[in-house]
Formats: structure tokens, sequence, C-alpha cells
């Protein structure tokens, strides 16, 4: 057992000189309910630019409440699978409203888009098949597609030529082809419409994870297919969560019905596991409701986000081209970007570093989240600390 417990800590010494070695942020009780983006770290009170929670839903009261009555009712926990007898009231509403929501005939509840993911493909690709995967997909998506036993073929980052050709090598055993809809580490958008042409001639299903879209892009928070006008027949398979734009926790797949039942009878992660809690459900219904009728916060984060790009250009600040609330700073280096991370940290802000593995090696970057949740002086004081913390980084580069 010494030799065994002597390798782990190998490797947590090898992390941690090559600067890749991850700890968590305790975040102490909130300074004051519904704070707008902050949180108490080690004491101290930062603005919190890393967050999810896109639309600021996570500390609205509608959502405690409603989560609230529902344990007062329903108790805290399902106590069992979807299919023994977890399956509440709450989630079978929660379903019906997601289908509307999305426009499709129906919607599964599973406890993460982790394991939503993993259950879509291992559902629908298996041993002799083949799966075209975006080379930025999720964890959950490269991992559900290893999962599936196809085999997996990569093609470059949102390049659907690309994918054209790896198609074209073998169209008859491709079974499927899955991407982000809004990537999580760029902030950019999946060229769904050059994808969906591609899937359709091949038979092939168009599995699209919007967990990063859906609430926040498109006119009415629909995501990235409303966005680029795709309906169900382009992308017969949509996933998201709950735990992002829409501040509560779970994902979910719409789609037809046969599909649906089909996940019923066959998705692993769905069958094996206890139900989502009735209370996180209800909190869900009343985050949706909240996204269909208060559009002034996709409204207040669109003017945010421009208003970022704006002053973080101005200031130097090296930022990629995506419209979305995810604005990442790449600036290479471990060290570059832990350095930043603490600079931004004196200034109050929580912007946190994301190393490889979750980005290619030489691309670590700042990940700034901007929220419905933030205020323009917090935006523009974001923006001049990044420019300070990156003049800093280049001269010390070219010292």
């Amino acid at each position: 057992m010494k030799r065994v417990t002597h390798a782990l800590e190998a490797e947590l010494a090898r992390l941690e000189a090559a600067q890749l070695r991850r700890r968590r942020i305790t975040a102490e009780a909130f300074v004051e309910p519904g704070s707008r983006a902050l949180l108490r770290v080690r004491g101290r009170t930062l603005v919190d630019f890393s967050s999810n929670d896109y639309l600021g839903l996570a500390r609205h009261p509608a959502l405690t409440e409603a989560m609230r009555a529902s344990a007062a009712a329903a108790g805290a926990g399902s106590a069992a699978s979807h299919l023994v007898t977890g399956h509440g009231a709450e989630h079978q509403q929660l379903e019906e409203e997601l289908a509307a929501f999305t426009g499709r005939e129906r919607a599964l509840l599973f406890s993460t888009g982790y394991m939503a993911n993993l259950a879509v493909l291992g559902a629908l690709a298996g041993r002799g098949e083949r799966l075209l995967l975006d080379r930025l997909s999720h964890a959950s998506l490269i991992d559900g597609a290893r999962l599936s036993g196809a085999e997996v073929k990569r093609y470059p980052h949102a390049d659907a030529a690309a994918a054209a050709l790896l198609l074209a090598e073998d169209p008859e055993r491709t079974a499927l082809i899955a991407t982000d809809g809004v990537f999580s580490m760029d902030g950019d958008l999946a060229p769904l419409p050059e994808l969906a042409p591609l899937a359709r001639r091949a038979g092939a299903w168009l599995v699209v994870d919007d967990a990063h879209g859906l609430g926040v892009v498109g006119a009415s928070g629909r995501g990235t297919l409303e966005e680029q006008g795709m309906g169900s027949e382009a992308v017969p398979v949509l996933i998201g969560t709950l735990g992002k734009a829409f501040g509560s926790f779970g994902a979910f797949v719409a789609g037809e019905a046969a599909l649906i039942d089909f996940l019923v009878q066959k998705a692993r992660t769905y069958i094996y596991t206890t139900a989502l809690p009735q209370p996180v459900a209800a909190a869900s219904r009343a985050a949706l409701k909240l996204v269909q009728t208060e559009g002034w916060r996709r409204t207040h984060l669109a003017a945010l986000i421009e208003r970022f790009r704006r002053r973080a250009l101005a200031a130097g600040v090296p930022l990629s081209a995506s419209r979305t609330p995810i604005q990442p700073v790449v600036l290479g280096s471990e060290a570059a970007v832990l350095g930043a991370q603490r600079a931004l940290e004196a200034h109050g802000f929580c912007v946190v570093a994301i190393r490889p593995p979750s980005v290619p090696p030489g691309s670590a970057r700042l990940r700034v989240t901007l929220t419905a949740a933030h205020t323009e002086a917090q935006v523009d004081q974001l923006g001049d600390a990044l420019g300070q913390a990156c003049a800093q980084l280049a001269a010390a580069g070219a010292a």
C-alpha cells in the first residue's frame, strides 16, 4: 500500500511542479441575500467573474421559495430511481415544460449534464459504428464517446469541412456527430448549419449539447439552435443543463417521443440512479418561467458583454471573438495565468485560471464569465484590472 501511496504523491508533486495541480475555492456565506455576483473567499469579498449563473437566477427568491415549498410537500430526496418510485409530479411537469420550451415532443430529466451525455452517446452509438466529435467538445461528450464502444473520430474545432472529409471515409458506419452548441472554454458557437446537412445525408444523429447556450443565446433564450435558425429536424437530439443559465441543477435531453422512450429503456445513467430531488425540479420550473418572462436579463447581459469587450480591448487585453458570456483571455503559460488570477484577486475579483487538461497545452487562460447579476461599474473595473495584469505580464516577459 505504501508503494501505491508513493506513486500518488509522486504524481501530485509532478502536477505541482508543472503548475497544473488543481485546488478548490471554498465560497463562504454570501455577503447578503441577493448580492450582485459577490462571494466571500478566505474572509474577503470578491466579485465573481467565474460563475455560469449567466442570468443571475441562482439566488433568485422565486427559485428558493419553489424549492422550500416543494421540500415541505415532497421531502428532500426522491428516494428511488425514476423507473421505481422516484418520478414525481414536479419531474413530470418540468419535462413537459422543457419540451414545450425547446419545441420538442418530449424531454427527459437527468441528474447532471455529464450523465445525459453519457446516456445519449452510449445509447445511440456502439461497437462496429463510428462517432464524429468536435476536438474541443466537453469532457462529458468525449467520455460518452469513448464509453460507447464506437470508433471515435475527432475533427478540428468547428471545422465542418474536416468533419465532412471524416464522414466521407465511412458514412455507412457513422452513427452520429456530436458537438457543443456554445463551447465552454472558448465561448464560440458550433457551425450547426454546416453540420446538419452532413448528418442528414449520412443518416446519422446530430447531437448538440447546448449547456452554455440555452437560456442565454437566441432572441428568446432558446439557445444556439434558435440563434442559427435550426429546428428539430436538423438537430434531432438536444441536450441542456439546468445548472447554468437556469440557476438550478440537473439536465435534460429533448427530442421526438420515440427517442425519449428509447432512452428510458436503454440509458444506463438514467435507469440506474436516484431521481433528481423534486425540490430541485421545482426550482428549475420557476427558473424556466423567469427565462421566458424576464427578457431584460438577456438584454442587460448582452449590453454588459459588449461593454466589457470595448473596455478590455481598449486596455490591451487579448480577447477572442466570442459574443457569448464566456470571454476567454488566453495567456498561454500556466505561470502567467496563475499570476493573473492572483493579481485580479488582489483587485477584488474572482477569475479562475483554466489550465490543461481542461484546455489544450499552451492555451492556459482566464475564463471570464459575465452574468446579468453584474453591474456596469463591476464590468468596467474588471476590464481595467485585466488591462493592468496583462501589461504587467508583458513587462515581466520583456525584462
